[in-house]
């Protein structure tokens, strides 16, 4: 059985292209822990704000685990890395479009089977109102 690859890191490479294209300035909003890799200098309450400008920083890579870059820190470069798991958002700066995720302490939460998406459908399938969404197989 085949898992889902959760959709949080499609959306911020997507909203990330958007505002690149849009000459805006990307901006990723971390919920910072102990897996998280940053210049805790810069941390407050718990989070950091940084700019993942292709200006800004050196090899963005966002994968579907994690954003990892280099960037300069009060002068000094430091090597970032974030979980996936970890963003609570993804914005322009200029004007705060984007997205924002729940972020929630401990694990991040396996994705749903395709099993468990059907079982979890079921009830809805049975239900005498019409959805407007439709499964795709």
């Amino acid at each position: 059985m085949s898992t889902l690859i959760p959709t949080t890191a499609y959306l911020i490479r997507a909203i990330h292209e958007w505002c690149v294209d849009n000459a805006l300035t990307p901006h990723l909003l971390v919920k910072v822990d102990a897996q998280t890799r940053v210049p805790m200098a810069f941390v407050k309450n718990g989070e950091i704000v940084l700019n993942i400008n292709y200006t800004a920083v050196k090899d963005l890579h966002i994968d579907n685990d994690a954003v990892v870059f280099s960037a300069r820190f009060s002068g000094v470069a430091q090597h970032i890395y974030v979980p996936i798991g970890r963003i609570a958002g993804v914005f322009a700066r200029e004007n705060s479009q984007g997205m924002f995720f729940e972020v929630t302490d401990g694990p991040a939460p396996e994705p749903y089977t395709k099993a468990e998406l059907s079982v979890a459908e079921a009830p809805a399938a049975a239900s005498p109102k019409k959805s407007h969404l439709k499964v795709v197989k």
